[in-house]
């Protein structure tokens, strides 16, 4: 019989505690509780970030779920949408537009190289575009339009199977990379299926026919049945790397109710998997995933929800907003930093728009009431630390009445009086230290200003730095003096535009999928980065959250309480965001913490019986 070690390449060790990073295959004793241990397979559905827009109808899909895209469908504001949105595995951000819109179609390929064609807006379609990562472009129509069909395989090599003309088609076409070929018929007519695998080893999996059960095989030249579904179904989600290894997600069953059922499978019969929470239909499932990975978005019932799937050895928990403990003062318009266990809240107005000077501290538990600012001021912004803060300018009487050039330091005891901005000015964004900071943007007497200004820890510098591209106040911010981020704010119209300075000139970078107004997570403060931001909340008090990974924006888990005029501080894996408007007049003192996806090992106990 051979040895475990022979058999994996790794001993069976003696321990007294668990290893940090038990590898794949590795098992041991653990002496400490008399326990033979190694990693387990864990297999679960877990929830992604909202899309940015809610679409229905037979969107494409492609990708994987650290590499997704998303186009086409319907949704209320466009019957036939050209949108696309690209997923990082993290959240959703807007990609190229198609050229043409369409709905009730199917894709093929990856992010970066991704293949769509036919489909219908208001008549069925027989064009296909192709997408680099960035945007589409026109190839050639396929020989017979139609809508409902099934696709896989890649940009060079693509596969499209059945779908609906006037009747249910058993037409296939392959495409590779220049034109469209009709190959051998699949031995029945069939639409609102799904396809899985590549052009040469695919499945086509079940439909609106036959009761939506019936599965069929294809080598790249003929065609042979396969195993039936458990549960009949169409119009669901499809994922798979060949035809031995697909799995079918949700999707309605025959004649109309949808399902959760989930199953998977191995190149002769399907077997019942994890069930996703909530059931979709249309909807879209990735393609280019496999069995041990994949993620299911959108469709009737779960607007704008996504959810990922993973069979692995870790235990994966997706990111998301808890509640923390509430400030001891309700307020809007406050300076506040972070991180979350060193977050600080000072100043803002209560109501009726009444300014306060006070001063709080959060130590990742509990807010503790610290020494109050010298001025009660609204709208006062600054950079720094919890125990090196800097604060600058705001109003200390009804708003748009006293703009102030007031400065002040706090030493994480008290704070004190410093040296003077040059002009009154309220609402700018910051960055940086107490001795090497920026502020930029903001209100100077009821304008919208584009100024940026230096701070060294005495003395203001404002003829080096440039100003920013678009004049505004009210923007969100982080970074540090010589590496800066401001977005978001009111030029004095909602701006969703973002900037980077690299210490002398200012970038335009993404914009983002919403607009804000609101200094969320500014003042930089610990986070010194300018690709690991977050964005949340903001006017008509939104619950919508963002991340800034230094070249686009993306969807986060939303707040649990809509807000604006709120602070925050932190970064996309580890946020705090407190106070704000919960709604017209109505001051808020809640807390919530962010915490990103972590992955850890599914550590597990084995027998011999």
């Amino acid at each position: 019989m051979a040895a475990y070690k022979d058999l994996i390449g790794q001993k069976i060790t003696k321990v007294t505690s668990n290893p940090g990073e038990p590898k794949t295959g590795q098992m041991w004793y653990n002496s400490t509780d008399g326990k033979l241990r190694g990693l387990g397979i864990l297999e679960a559905w877990s929830s992604g970030s909202s899309q940015t827009i809610f679409r229905e109808g037979g969107c494409a899909v492609m990708g994987t779920t650290t590499a997704g895209l998303i186009c086409g469908g319907n949704s209320p504001s466009a019957p036939y949408s050209n949108k696309t949105e690209e997923y990082n595995g993290s959240g959703w951000s807007a990609g190229g537009n198609l050229g043409t819109g369409r709905a009730a179609y199917a894709g093929g390929g990856t992010q970066t190289a991704g293949l769509v064609a036919g489909g219908y807006n208001g008549s069925n379609v027989a064009l296909s575009e192709s997408y680099n990562g960035t945007s589409w472009s026109e190839g050639p129509d396929i020989n017979t339009a139609r809508r409902a069909y099934g696709a896989c395989g890649t940009q060079t090599a693509g596969l499209l199977v059945g779908g609906y003309t006037t009747t249910a088609s058993n037409t296939v076409e392959e495409y590779n990379g220049s034109s469209w070929t009709t190959v051998n018929s699949a031995p029945q007519g069939n639409y609102s299926g799904g396809m899985a695998g590549i052009q040469t080893s695919a499945i086509q999996i079940a439909g609106a026919t036959n009761p939506g059960q019936a599965c069929f095989e294809y080598d790249g030249t003929n065609w042979a049945t396969g195993g039936s579904l458990t549960t009949g179904r169409s119009q669901g989600g499809y994922s798979g790397t060949t035809q031995d290894l697909a799995m079918a997600i949700s999707g309605e069953t025959p004649p109309g109710p949808k399902t959760v059922n989930c199953e998977q499978y191995n190149g002769t019969s399907w077997s019942e998997t994890v069930n996703v929470s909530t059931a979709g239909n249309p909807s879209g499932g990735s393609p280019g995933g496999s069995t041990l990975s994949a993620f299911f978005s959108s469709g009737q019932s779960r607007p704008l929800a996504t959810e990922e799937y993973n069979k692995s050895t870790n235990a994966i928990t997706a990111a998301a907003w808890s509640s923390g403990n509430a400030m001891n003062t309700a307020r809007a318009y406050l300076f506040g930093l972070g991180p979350k266990t060193a977050a600080i809240g000072a100043g803002g107005y209560l109501s009726p728009f009444t300014p306060t000077a006070n001063s709080e501290e959060y130590n990742g538990t509990s807010w503790t009431e610290g020494n109050n600012l010298n001025t009660g001021r609204y709208g006062v912004s600054g950079f720094g630390t919890q125990t090196a803060a800097v604060v600058t300018g705001g109003n200390a009487q009804p708003p748009g009445s006293e703009f102030l050039n007031n400065n002040e330091h706090y030493d994480g005891s008290s704070w004190t009086n410093a040296t003077a901005y040059p002009v009154s000015i309220n609402t700018v964004g910051g960055a940086g230290t107490q001795t090497a900071g920026v502020i930029f943007g903001g209100a100077v007497s009821g304008s919208r200003s584009a100024q940026t200004s230096e701070y060294d820890g005495s003395s203001w510098t404002t003829s080096s730095p440039q100003n920013l591209n678009t004049a505004r106040g009210l923007l969100g911010s982080g970074g540090t003096q010589t590496a800066a981020i401001g977005f978001g704010g009111s030029e004095p119209s909602a701006s969703n535009k973002t900037e980077t300075y690299n210490g002398s000139t200012w970038t335009v970078g993404a914009t983002l999928i919403n607009t804000f107004i609101s200094r969320n997570h500014g003042g930089g403060g610990p986070n010194t980065s300018t690709t690991n931001i977050l964005a949340a909340g903001g006017p008509p008090h939104k619950t919508e959250v963002e991340n800034y990974d230094g070249s686009a924006w993306s969807t986060q888990p939303s707040l649990a309480l809509g807000r604006s005029n709120l602070a925050g501080g932190g970064t996309s894996s580890s946020g705090v965001v407190f106070g704000g408007d919960s709604a017209p007049e109505v001051y808020t003192a809640a807390t919530e913490e962010f915490t990103g996806q972590t992955e850890t090992a599914n550590i597990t106990d084995f027998t011999t019986s």
